[in-house]
């Protein structure tokens, strides 16, 4: 049995990252992949079965229940917190207003329209219905998160979903909360108590992360952690918290975590970065074995057993409830929330529709599910409620899976049609907007591209600027950059300023950002210098264009007369025949395909063009005379000029 349940917890991540590798190969959400796994898994292996075996409890689940939802809470806690480290108050500036409407009004019309519809057709009383209701309004960014990076809307509605997923979890967690106390003593509930909850909470979610932001901060600050420390402290840090703040306060702990998460990420004493990227690998991680975990804790099949009493609603009705869910509650909660706000129609619905339920929604499902059943067994009378509260778990992992698999599937297609996001983003972020820059970029601006020009030079912005070229005079080493700018239709970064050591900074945050496969540098001036050159080969991207050609050799060509030109290759007409019509080498440096994909051509791997697509190249200058070619081939060779 140890052996079994090694392999279980071996198996687990291994899937868990499997499903990311593919989804991202498949260029689908991975949380759809994630919970055919689990559930495809729940039907071989139970992990609450194994686990109350393992202790010698065979066929008592609930001692497993009990063992595993304290590990799901703690992988909760540092997914919320790692959400809260992203959450910066700048993106509030535009969207602060929609945000608080959408986590207060928001979360009120859609908690009474679901209570309704689980009472009129789930058959629950008002307490277990409103009950279902708080657990339903949770969103998350353990689904947020990996539709966005797979969607890649525009920077002002990934901001309202990122904000809204994250925040509104510890509200639905703290009303399911309320809800529960006035559950658990039905005589005895008064105003006062559901006041000094909400009282305890606030105060406890904010002393706490307030607390622990401070102090580890001023360590920091002062040097007393170690840079190889600093993840594993803030992470072991945010878990005690948790821990804490849920002892004193139930639920409290994922408000505390992310309220630490947020005043992180708002100091501006020291650098998280380092911890941040640690802890999205984490995430990514505890994502992908939350899902299939509990995804496996449940059977497919009883959502569609018709002869037990118990889950006899789940099935035609829980269906309509899923779908009445998704096209009516969201939207009407959506423009409830929006009225007066300056979002557009397009942008509401997009909002509209991206409200799948996750990994919260599940854990405090099985929380409050295993604490009504033990109150059943402690209280006679509440043998209805014990019923319908088994039933929570069920019901809300429809609603999760109903939820993922819509939109995971029609998030995307509906944001493309509403045009907030493109399909595979293939526009620049290009550092340096030199003459010769300008001149390739307005090309591909005129291709349709998205091109994004950034300088700390006014008068190059400036002249991209009437070149009709969209331009910023920033570095592109600032925060404005990266956090303000809106990145939406860029999938790549270019990097061609004249100083090799500011592209090889710029190109570790471009990794974070594009990924490492999308950030590109021109080559540096003494790449062929060996092991002596200023830029070591781990802080380079991927090289531009051509072996040995750095940015004095473009700037200096360009100087001659060179230019880049667009040519459009067909079968009649060959990429190698249009190379023959120049004496002088042509530099290839760009191919757009027929689907409007671009292509950089780099020193790694060189493209051969085709028919059908376009091509930017860097030509001699036309040559109209004896006297021209004579001139042209008594320059100076530009390798001795930049040396």
């Amino acid at each position: 049995m140890e052996s079994y349940y090694l392999l279980y917890l071996a198996g687990v991540p291994f899937l868990g990252i499997l499903a990311q590798w593919l989804a991202w190969y498949l260029r689908i959400p991975a949380i759809l992949l994630l919970l055919v796994l689990g559930l495809s898994l729940g039907t071989f292996i139970h992990p609450d079965m194994q686990l109350a075996e393992l202790i010698g409890q065979k066929g008592n689940p609930e001692i497993g229940i009990t063992l595993m939802t304290p590990l799901i809470s703690l992988a909760v806690a540092v997914i919320l917190f790692e959400g809260g480290l992203t959450l910066k108050f700048s993106e509030l500036q535009d969207v602060g207003n929609v945000v608080f409407r959408l986590c207060s009004v928001g979360v009120v019309v859609c908690w009474g329209l679901t209570a309704c519809l689980a009472n009129l057709l789930l058959g629950f009383d008002f307490s277990m219905a409103a009950l279902l209701g708080a657990i339903l309004v949770v969103t998350g960014p353990t689904v947020i998160s990996p539709l966005l990076r797979f969607i890649q809307p525009a920077r002002k509605l990934g901001s309202i979903v990122k904000w809204e997923g994250i925040v509104v979890d510890p509200v639905g967690a703290l009303l399911a909360v309320l809800i529960f106390q006035v559950i658990a003593q039905p005589a005895g509930s008064t105003g006062f108590e559901l006041v000094s909850i909400l009282f305890h909470t606030a105060f406890i979610s904010v002393f706490y992360s307030w607390l622990a932001g401070a102090i580890l901060v001023y360590c920091v600050k002062r040097y007393w952690v170690p840079d190889y420390l600093q993840g594993v402290v803030f992470l072991t840090v945010a878990l005690a918290i948790f821990a804490l703040s849920d002892m004193w306060q139930k639920e409290a702990g994922l408000a505390t975590v992310t309220l630490f998460g947020i005043y992180l990420a708002n100091q501006k004493d020291v650098s998280l970065k380092h911890v941040l990227v640690f802890k999205e690998h984490l995430v990514v991680l505890f994502i992908s074995c939350l899902f299939i975990v509990l995804g496996s804790r449940l059977n497919v099949l009883d959502l569609w057993k018709m002869d037990s009493g118990e889950l006899l609603r789940v099935g035609g009705s829980g269906i309509l409830f899923l779908l009445l869910m998704i096209f009516l509650v969201r939207p009407i909660s959506v423009i409830v929330a929006t009225i007066g706000t300056p979002l557009t129609i397009k942008e509401r619905l997009f909002v509209s529709f991206l409200a799948p339920r996750g990994i919260v929604a599940a854990a405090v499902a099985s929380v409050f599910a295993l604490e009504i059943s033990h109150l059943a067994h402690d209280h006679e009378g509440m043998s209805d409620i014990a019923d319908q509260a088994a039933q929570l778990v069920p019901i809300t992992f429809l609603v999760i899976i109903g939820t993922v698999a819509f939109y995971g599937l029609a998030s995307g297609l509906i944001a493309r049609k509403l045009g907030v996001a493109l399909p595979n983003p293939q526009g620049l972020l290009i550092a340096g907007s030199d003459d010769w820059v300008r001149s390739f970029a307005k090309l591909l601006d005129n291709e349709g591209l998205p091109i994004l020009l950034i300088d700390t030079n006014h008068r190059h912005v400036s002249e991209a600027k009437m070149a009709g070229l969209q331009a910023h005079c920033a570095s592109i080493l600032s925060e404005y950059v990266h956090e303000e700018l809106d990145l939406a239709g860029i999938g790549k970064m270019v990097l061609l300023t004249s100083n090799d050591e500011v592209n090889s900074l710029a190109l570790q945050e471009g990794r974070h950002l594009f990924g490492t496969e999308n950030v590109y540098q021109i080559t540096p001036w003494d790449s062929a210098t060996g092991r002596r050159e200023s830029v070591a080969d781990r802080l380079k991207g991927r090289l531009l264009f051509k072996q040995g050609y750095n940015y004095y050799h473009f700037k200096e060509l360009f100087a001659k007369g060179y230019r880049f030109k667009r040519t459009q290759i067909t079968e009649e007409f060959s990429y190698e025949a249009f190379q023959k019509q120049y004496e002088e080498e042509v530099i290839l440096c760009f191919v757009i395909e027929e689907n409007q994909k671009l292509l950089l051509n780099t020193v790694e791997r060189q493209i051969e063009p085709k028919a059908g697509q376009v091509v930017i190249t860097m030509v001699p200058r036309e040559i109209d005379s004896p006297e021209q070619k004579e001139e042209l081939q008594n320059s100076p060779s530009s390798s001795s000029e930049i040396s």
